[in-house]
Formats: C-alpha cells, structure tokens, sequence
C-alpha cells in the first residue's frame, strides 16, 4: 500500500488517483517531475513502484541517461547498462505479478568498483585489475541483488581505496556535483570570472568519492562504498550526503578486497538517514563467509517518525578540535551542541586522550596489512602480468612495478620496513597496543553514561582539486582522516549528516559515534538532526535540465 500522500504527488499528467504517475501536485500538465522522483526516499519509490506510478525500466533509464550527462564527474568506472536494464525488466515482470522480492526491488543502486561483482569488471582502479571480472559476487552485493536492487555499475576511487580524495585512480580523479551545483556557482561567479571555470571544481573527498558522487548527484538512490579511515564519511561530508560505517563485524567484508582487514567495513551511503537504516537492515548479518561477523541474527528496525533526544547525553570530544579544523566547522559544531541542549539533552565535554596518536597508529598498521594483503598480486594468477620474461622473480617485480601506482608501492615498502624482525616488536606490535588505548578510551567515555559523540567529520569544507594536489598523497590522508579514523581502530559505528553549506555554497557534514551494536541509536540521533538542520537539495542544472526528456529515453547510448 502506497504511503498517504505519495501517489498524489506523483502522476503521470492527465491520470487518476491510483493510475500511477510522477508528476508533483501544483506542476504544470506538461511537466513530469523527475526531479522530484530522483529525490525521493527509497521506502517513497518502492512504494510508487508498488502502485505503478513508474516501473523499473523507465526509473532504470532514468538513472542511465542521468549518468551519461553527468560523465564528466567521472564517477563511474563502469557503467553495467546491458545487465541494469535486464535486471529492472526481471523486477517489472515481478512487481506486474504482485510479487516483489524486498524494499530496494527495482531501485537503481551502485557500487564501489573494490567489491567483487560476478560477470562485471572490477578494477579497484588499479591497472594491476584492469580487465579482471570476478567469478562471484561479494556477499554485500550478493544481498543487494536477492532483494531485487538494479545494479548500474561499479563507482571511481583512490587505487585499491588508498586516499582521501578519489584523485589517484588509474581512470582519473572524481569531480564533486556541487562544484557545478547552482549555489557553490553563485557564490563563486565573482572569483571565478576571470578564471577557467575547468581549474575550478572541488575534490570529493575519498576514497569512496564516486559512490559520494553517484549519489549526490541522484544517478542512483544508494551505493555502498568501504570505510577503513573514513573513506565513507569524509566522502559523504564533501558531497551533501548520508554516509554510514557500521560497527565492525556487523556487515560482511567477504568479496571487498581488502585494504586493512582489522579495520574495512563496507559502508553506505544515501541521501537521507531513514535510506541508510533500510540499507543496513537488507546487508547485516551474520555470514558463514566471514568469520569476523556477529553470530547473532540482526533484526532490522524502523527509525521513529518522531526521534526524542530529550534524555541522551551528547559528548562533545575536546581532542577533535585539531589542528586545522576551520573555524566555519568549529561555529556549527557549536551551534549542533546547543540544538542537543535546548532539545533537552546533555551535552558534556569528554576526553578521548590518545586520540592525537590514531594517525602514527593507523599508519603503521594500515601499511603492514597492505603489504601482506598486495602480495596476491605477482602477475602469475589474475590481474596484470608484465612482458618481462628473464625469469619468474623479474616477471613479478616487474608486474608490481607496472601494476601498483606510486602510492601503493610507497605503502608496500612502508609495511614491510614496519614487519621485518628487528622493527616488529618497536613498530608493529607497540602500533597494537596503542590501538588497543584509542579502543578503551571510547570504551571509557561510553561507561561514563554518554550515549552519543558528535564531531566534525572533516576539517574544513571541500578543496579544489588544483590546491589538493600540491600535496602529496601521504600528507593528505593524514590530514584527512584525524577526525574519522579513530573510530575503525576501536571499530564503533559512525555517520556523516550533511548539516549546511558553507561560505563557498559547499556542504559540510558532522559525525556521530555511537557505540557497538548500537545502530539504532545512533541512526535515531541521526534523523532528529536530520530533520533540525534541514539540509538544503543540491541544485545541480544538469539534472535539471535532463530529467525532462528520460521517458522519452527507450535505449541508453552504450558506454564505454
């Protein structure tokens, strides 16, 4: 049954209540309002879907004209229309039947291009997988397609997911949609007038920054991304979107190559947190693929319509005032706190003291695991394999040497300098207790009675892509990653809500750390805040001024 009001918002022009349609009460006959489709939540399109008011392949085509005028964001890697669209024409056989298979049957979803899809490419954006298809799917990817999900394609990032901007990718760096969005323009047009507007568009963020993207700029209605630092977060914040890590063990990491296994969570991310919840519901679980899942049935939950925050405590953690953070964040982290407190809520400043050392910590054992987990890739199995033929300990070095980006193999070294004998003890193993330090310092603020933690996600809004580069990759994620990263070392469930825009008419997000297992929680805090700050819709004219003619689109150009 069709929530009250949605089918009356959306009908195809001159149709009847329950005929089914898209076109918002007060439009113009003429005009179907696509715009006010791509934007909807996702229980609102599955609903409509339910109803009739559009089927699958014409949302499909939707999202695959929209991802075709929208390419040079660059957020795709690989766009799957043939297999899309014959998935969307199986949920419309379904959805005729009055049988569909969940929630997200027939909604257009994306994926990071470091989860495993069987008979779809899947490069990490690396030259070493270019061309490698796998012979499954990752269990996460896996459920999306048992509850009749339309997979578009696989989404851009970093090289194997090392980085905090999407800009080192073998297939080129992701460009932000509001660096064309209609406020970052207004408020840019006086500097800009005299500049090439092409030097001036603003880096996602990463590593997950095509998912971010993807989203954002409502080519499809979720994607998931991985999280090992932040890399859903820091995304999340920079392009106006919903980003979710989950609490380690919660979601299965089987068919994700790995990057750091003690700290990867796949991650979500959404438009809105009511979209997130629903995701997590289909994807948690215990998996007898992962041995590092919960064991326990996870029960999925609906988040109140109306969230009270009246009897919480809010810890506001000194330490996440860090060098750098602008002061734009700083006033509407402020200014999040006091919405808590005249909503009744305790909002107490707490101490997580080895918050300063995550980063040291994270990087020693971040490059250890990378170093183990790179090795598989010798030339001699799948993947990349070099010309070079003097012999087989050539051949593989040469492999690595032409496959890996200067990242990687800058990560590789560095892990095996922190694994050999005489640093083990002095590096690696002293890297593990301090982690287990950052670990009990959230365990401390939580005993202590605080429910929740808010925090900026990132330290200022997003950069343009010409002033991120001039710093090199290693200094970046450092920089990047201070106010995220910490959570995967104590693998606690964190979000990004996109709060407001900033001076530049750019977003800027905040983060809430709950503790784990406790999603419900922390995605209850998440929608009341949600609903305070009224975060506003991207304006993005390439949107606008597309959407008008996709019903008439019957069959997407093929890509590349």
């Amino acid at each position: 049954m069709v929530p009250r009001g949605i089918a009356a918002r959306w009908r195809r022009p001159g149709t009847a209540p329950g005929e089914g349609g898209w076109r918002q009460s007060g439009e113009p006959e003429a005009a179907v309002s696509g715009a006010a489709m791509l934007r909807a939540s996702l229980r609102e399109v599955s609903a409509a879907l339910r109803e009739g008011g559009v089927s699958p392949t014409e949302l499909c085509q939707r999202c695959l004209s929209l991802i075709k005028s929208t390419k040079f964001l660059n957020a795709y890697i690989t766009v799957a229309e043939e297999t899309a669209l014959k998935q969307a024409e199986e949920s419309e056989k379904r959805h005729r039947s009055g049988q569909p298979l969940g929630v997200l049957d027939g909604i257009p979803v994306a994926v990071k291009d470091n989860f495993n899809t069987a008979g779809i490419e899947t490069t990490c954006a690396s030259k070493m997988l270019k061309g490698y298809i796998s012979p499954y799917n990752a269990t996460v990817v896996q459920k999306l397609l048992d509850q009749g999900a339309v997979l578009l394609g696989k989404t851009n990032l970093d090289e194997f997911a090392m980085g905090s901007g999407s800009t080192d990718g073998v297939f080129g760096p992701v460009r932000n949609p509001w660096s064309y969005s209609r406020q970052y323009k207004e408020k840019s047009v006086s500097k800009s007038h005299s500049e090439d507007e092409e030097s001036n568009w603003v880096i996602t963020g990463g590593s997950s920054g095509g998912s971010a993207a993807a989203v954002s700029s409502f080519t499809c209605f979720a994607a998931l991304g991985s999280d090992t630092g932040g890399s859903t977060r820091n995304p999340a914040a920079h392009c106006g979107v919903v980003g979710l890590k989950p609490t380690y063990g919660l979601i299965s990491r089987h068919g994700l190559i790995p990057l750091v296994n003690s700290m990867d969570v796949p991650g979500i991310l959404t438009r809105c947190v009511d979209d997130a919840a629903v995701v997590l519901g289909l994807l948690a679980g215990h998996d007898p693929k992962d041995s590092t899942t919960i064991q326990d049935d996870f029960k999925p939950f609906e988040l109140p319509s109306l969230p009270d925050v009246s009897k919480l405590s809010i810890g506001i953690p000194k330490e996440y005032q860090a060098p750098g953070l602008s002061s734009e964040i700083l006033a509407l982290w402020s200014k999040a706190a006091d919405l808590f407190k005249n909503a009744g809520a305790k909002v107490i400043e707490v101490s997580l003291p080895h918050t300063c050392y995550s980063i040291v910590c994270y990087h020693v054992l971040c490059t250890a695991e990378v170093a183990s987990n790179m090795a598989r890739f010798d030339g001699l199995e799948y993947g990349h394999r070099s010309d070079m033929n003097k012999s087989t300990e050539s051949m593989y070095a040469a492999t690595r040497r032409e496959g890996f980006n200067d990242v990687v193999r800058g990560r590789i070294l560095s892990g095996n300098y922190f694994l050999l004998k005489q640093n083990y003890e002095k590096y690696f193993i002293k890297a593990q207790k301090v982690r287990r330090l950052i670990a009990n310092d959230f365990l401390k603020v939580f005993r202590s009675g605080i429910d929740i933690l808010l925090t900026p996600t990132t330290l200022s809004d997003p950069v343009p892509y010409t002033e991120f580069i001039k710093e090199d990759n290693r200094t970046r994620s450092a920089q990047d990653d201070i106010l995220t990263q910490a959570v995967n070392l104590a693998g606690l469930p964190a979000i990004n809500v996109p709060t407001a825009l900033s001076e530049r008419g750019l977003p800027v997000g905040l983060q809430f750390i709950g503790r784990s297992f406790q999603e419900k929680q922390l995605l209850t805090v998440a929608k009341w805040f949600e609903k305070q700050v009224k975060f506003p819709v991207i304006q993005l004219e390439e949107v606008k001024s597309h959407v008008q003619d996709v019903f008439q689109h019957r069959k997407s150009a093929s890509f590349s």
